[in-house]
């Protein structure tokens, strides 16, 4: 029998250091009927799969209450169809169609996370019946004192304060005076501290702070315990504002959407929210108007600038039938625009929500310290227990004196530093990686980005343009221009790429195209008609020369042409050969200088293409790198995979497109594209605007992530070192102990914001 399995995803309020998430998920994870929790600081979400259960939705609100925190429905969750066992979620690592066509609309790159994104009002619908009210903006916004732990942290403040004028006033008072200022900011804590514990987190930080405030209270030092209190809350309330700012850098894509649009109804433009434009609708887009929507051009031309989207820092020209993306900016000319995607799944939308999705994936790294973390905290206790105890029992040491070393030490225990020292860091490196057009799937792919020691590329469309381009025009009998004009007027009405290439260079160049009087194909050889009364045959060498003998210096031009990977088509004027042109998908700009930038940082860079051996070498030649050419996909997942037997750690670079096999064989597959296209569904990587020369920053992103990571770990542990020798020695006590626990958070916190800084251009 099948049973439906929910998931629903929220925003956790108040949620804002490593040992938070922990408690989270442990207690979410004991709730009876639950699958699967994914709890991200960095984003500040959490995701759960459960089975569609009367009120087991209000008990994971309830019982994350309880804990301290309020939990902010995203969308209404979708229903998953669970038979015989098997989670179907939709997720298909089919062949999604070519990457150049301009009317496929990728809407499948996020379905199988949020088979129905709900829009505003079903979100706000899911909100209401949770009990809380839809927001759209982040529930941890907003001004820090207006925060639940803001209010606490002032009243604690205000209670300290009150305590000391009293204290001041009757001398006698103090020991009670600074209890009553201490359970001010406590009671809070520790009520948090024992729902942890009942729900399967004895070892929190809020217990560790209830017992050594406690602790604190019974050896006398009252004023002590209430001033460690507030630097607790101090502390928790700099990593909410520091883990905002991390969590702000991705959502102000969100911004760049601008919240109204004008529709064309019956004739007259209608401004309406850009929330509310259905799919289909048509659109004006005026200049320097940010485009509101997903969409495809129905009319008009102009430059748009990409560079907020994408990275790109040149404005891309825009005409019919192209591809334009929400948040882009609009250059002079004003766009028609038919909506292609709804407000929840424009281009934006995605990358916000995959890489929010991505942080909910834990890395290699992070799952490793988790696991550290589970040991690390029981055993500072059992040390700071020994510490408090020994000393006096086996050497006559003073109890107060002991127990106060070992209550400090207790604060030093908290591995919150630690927990969020990976997750951090790679929340800050996903988010500035997406910002400049650079996806990556998750934690572990991030990490595995750095490791890779040998880049293998498609060609076509990838290290190439994707269409082929006219380079050379040889007159023969006639002058290039007019061998040019003679050759378009036969090509006019073909969709053929080469006939393309022709036409567009002939636009270019301007040279009036003559009426056609008669035009036929020949099977396999070219085109033959009549323009201006004269008898046109175009086509190939071979089929020319056939008509009229070619000499041997044009032969040997068409062949040096040849040699360079060209495609070459001959033109018969009256009989007489009268020029030729040469064609080739030519290299992206960049992509000379993106092989160079990997070769220097020591890759193996390999070309995998199905094109033939002599265009693949002429192209590999301008690179200086090693060509593999007439590959069926079979053969470039057997290259793979040799790669890795020899040791290499593999990326595969595509367009995603019939190269399925080649990128799930290799250690990562990243999809080359732009805009809404990109093939993600078997990549674990993309580079938005397909530039060659983002691999390497991709690269240079995760190595520099790495070396982030590992001093994150050093200040953590470094200054819980350092603290713990000089707590033993007597040289510092319980305030330095809380400092050195939050300080060592903030400061790892502030050290991986770092990485949201501009990424070097290769």
């Amino acid at each position: 029998m099948a049973s439906t399995i929910r998931e629903a995803r929220y925003r956790v309020e108040g949620m804002d250091c490593a040992s938070c998430a922990t408690k989270i998920d442990t207690a979410v994870r004991r709730l009876s009927g639950v699958e699967d929790v994914s709890v991200s600081v960095s984003a500040g979400t959490m995701s759960v799969r459960f089975a569609d259960e009367n009120d087991l939705a209000t008990s994971i609100v309830s019982k994350v209450g309880k804990l301290g925190y309020r939990l902010h429905p995203i969308n209404a969750g979708q229903m998953l169809e669970r038979k015989a066992g098997h989670l179907c979620s939709g997720h298909d690592h089919g062949d999604h169609g070519h990457h150049h066509d301009h009317g496929h609309d990728h809407q499948h790159l996020y379905d199988h996370h949020h088979d129905g994104h709900a829009g505003p009002k079903s979100e706000n619908t899911a909100a209401t019946a949770m009990g809380f009210h839809g927001q759209d903006h982040s529930p941890t916004s907003g001004a820090w004192w207006k925060s639940g732990k803001g209010r606490l942290t002032i009243a604690s403040g205000l209670a300290l304060i009150a305590a000391y004028a009293v204290g001041k006033l009757a001398p006698v008072t103090e020991p009670w005076i600074f209890t009553l200022a201490m359970l001010v900011g406590l009671l809070p804590i520790a009520r948090r501290a024992f729902a942890a514990a009942t729900m399967g987190t004895p070892f929190s930080i809020e217990m560790l702070m209830t017992i050594a405030a406690i602790g604190a209270v019974f050896i006398g030092a009252t004023e002590e315990a209430a001033m460690v209190v507030l630097l607790f809350l101090i502390g928790e309330l700099l990593e909410g504002v520091a883990a905002g700012k991390a969590r702000a850098s991705i959502q102000l894509l969100t911004a760049l959407v601008p919240k109204s649009a004008f529709v064309e109804r019956d004739g007259r433009l209608d401004e309406v929210p850009a929330e509310a434009l259905a799919v289909g609708a048509a659109i004006l887009v005026r200049p320097g108007d940010r485009i509101p929507a997903d969409g495809v051009v129905l009319s008009g031309e102009s430059a748009v600038d990409e560079a907020p989207v994408t990275g790109e820092s040149t404005p891309v020209r825009k005409e019919v039938n192209d591809i334009v993306v929400a948040g882009t900016v609009n250059g002079s000319g004003a766009l028609r625009v038919r909506v292609t995607a709804a407000a929840a799944d424009n281009t934006i939308a995605r990358i916000v929500r995959l890489v929010e999705e991505a942080q909910e994936s834990k890395a290699p790294t992070e799952r490793f310290i988790d696991r550290f973390s589970r040991y690390y905290t029981p055993g500072v206790v059992v040390v700071a227990a020994l510490v408090a105890v020994l000393p006096p029992l086996l050497w006559g040491g003073s109890w107060d004196e002991w127990i106060y070393k070992g209550l400090a030490i207790l604060l030093i225990g908290c591995p919150c530093a630690l927990v969020i020292s990976t997750p951090a860091a790679i929340a800050a490196s996903l988010s500035a990686g997406a910002r400049r057009g650079l996806l990556m799937k998750g934690g572990a792919v991030l990490e595995n980005v750095g490791k890779i020691t040998a880049a293998a590329f498609d060609k076509t469309g990838t290290l190439t343009e994707g269409k082929p381009k006219v380079t050379d025009i040889l007159g023969f009998g006639r002058s290039e221009k007019e061998v040019l004009r003679l050759a378009a007027a036969l090509e006019q009405g073909s969709n053929h790429p080469l006939a393309r290439a022709i036409l567009e260079r002939s636009t270019a160049d301007g040279p009036v195209v003559p009426n056609i009087a008669t035009v036929n194909a020949v099977g396999g050889k070219g085109l033959e008609g009549t323009v201006d009364g004269i008898a046109l045959f175009f086509g190939s060498p071979k089929a020319a020369a056939e008509r009229s003998p070619m000499t041997a210096e044009e032969k040997a031009r068409v062949a040096a042409l040849n040699d360079e990977g060209k495609t070459v088509s001959v033109l018969v004027a009256g009989g007489v050969i009268a020029g030729a042109i040469a064609m080739r998908d030519e290299p992206r700009p960049d992509a000379a200088a993106g092989v160079k930038a990997l070769t220097d940082a020591g890759l193996r860079v390999v070309m995998l293409t199905g094109d033939n051996r002599r265009t693949a070498e002429a192209i590999g030649r301008q690179f200086g790198m090693e060509v593999r050419a007439e590959l069926l996909p079979e053969d470039k997942q057997r290259i793979i995979r040799e790669l890795k037997a020899g040791g290499f750690n593999v990326a595969k670079i595509g367009d995603g497109i019939n190269d399925a096999p080649a990128l799930a064989a290799a250690d990562i597959g990243i999809a080359m594209g732009g805009g809404t296209d990109v093939a993600l569904e078997t990549a674990d990587a993309a580079v938005l605007h397909g530039r060659v020369g983002d691999v390497a920053s991709m690269i240079r992103l995760s190595r520099s992530t790495m070396r982030n990571i590992v001093e994150n770990i050093t200040i953590a542990l470094g200054l819980k070192a350092v603290f713990l020798v000089t707590t033993i020695i007597g040289v510092t006590g319980l305030w330095p102990a809380i400092l050195a626990d939050t300080g060592a958070t903030v400061l790892v916190t502030m050290n991986a914001l770092r990485l949201l800084r501009p990424v070097r251009a290769a």
